[in-house]
């Protein structure tokens, strides 16, 4: 009888051993990637276009911020395709603590339901690059359909805990469609409204409005632009709404206005990267295989 209790015990503790191992070896696992991503100091940002425009969009963006950088902002650009693969170009340099990655779509038609799956898109771009460089945050600018591309992303796809989209630009962004009034809340708007708790409390959220006239950028209603609030208000750390006018103020031209690449300049791009001069010079880029 003392043989069997002892081999019972004995059978009961090798059983938990066993169920142990596995469960130690992922606690490992998931703190050292954890720590990863707190040690990594690359802190990229992300740009988004809208509808009708392709990986180039920001092209004119980066040559003037760039032009101004002592360290300049290394470009990926990522093309998602209808079949989920994958087209890099660009190269992200070794330690560029902040690079620029352009995540456009081959389908970039206007529309909800295309919005919704640019969302989806992007998740699985942000995925690919997220593993190959473990960044723990990062920044968005998204013009026009670009930006409620992030915002549903924000909602629908990111873990904050894992990594945490610290600021958000969004430039012309119709999030109720081109409707003249909040008083009739477009569907996207109200699924937007309906799951904004699930966006981090501690992000920092800049609208920029373009004005041609007292209305409208020439394509997307003002009031559209400013329903974002009705999204980040009294949920995010931070929320401001800001407007542009003069030259090259309407919708299509928001990005290579120089108003809004002040903005961006001063509240998305990192200060150290606008004076670091020790970039070394025989520094070679990293490059990307289509996937």
């Amino acid at each position: 009888m003392k043989n069997l209790k002892r081999l019972l015990f004995g059978a009961i503790f090798v059983t938990l051993v066993i169920l142990l191992i596995p469960t130690n070896t992922w606690i490992k696992s998931n703190v050292k990637n954890q720590e990863l991503r707190h040690n990594t100091r690359m802190v990229p940002i992300f740009w988004v276009p809208g509808s009708s425009a392709t990986v180039n969009r920001f092209d004119g963006v980066f040559k003037t911020i760039n032009s101004k950088a002592n360290s300049k902002h290394s470009v990926l650009k990522v093309k998602v395709m209808k079949d989920n693969t994958l087209k890099y170009s660009g190269s992200i340099r070794p330690g560029d603590q902040q690079p620029f990655i352009v995540v456009g779509f081959e389908d970039n038609s206007d529309g909800y339901e295309t919005i919704k799956k640019e969302a989806k898109w992007f998740n699985i771009a942000f995925n690919d690059l997220n593993e190959k460089y473990q960044f723990g945050k990062f920044e968005g600018v998204g013009h026009s359909n670009g930006g409620l591309v992030l915002s549903f992303f924000l909602e629908d796809y990111n873990d904050s805990n894992q990594n945490q989209m610290t600021k958000l630009m969004t430039l012309g962004s119709p999030y109720n469609s081109y409707e003249t009034s909040t008083s009739t809340k477009t569907q996207m708007l109200t699924d937007l409204i309906d799951s904004r708790k699930n966006i981090d409390s501690n992000l920092i959220v800049y609208s920029v409005l373009g004005t041609e006239n007292y209305s409208n950028d020439g394509i997307v209603p003002e009031e559209s632009v400013q329903a974002g609030k009705y999204v980040f208000q009294k949920q995010v750390k931070q929320y401001t709404q800001l407007t542009v006018t003069g030259v090259n103020a309407q919708h299509s031209d928001l990005p290579s206005n120089s108003q809004v690449i002040d903005l961006i300049e001063k509240n998305i791009i990192d200060s150290s990267s606008k004076t670091n001069k020790n970039r070394p010079n025989n520094a070679q880029d990293v490059k990307h295989k289509d996937s």
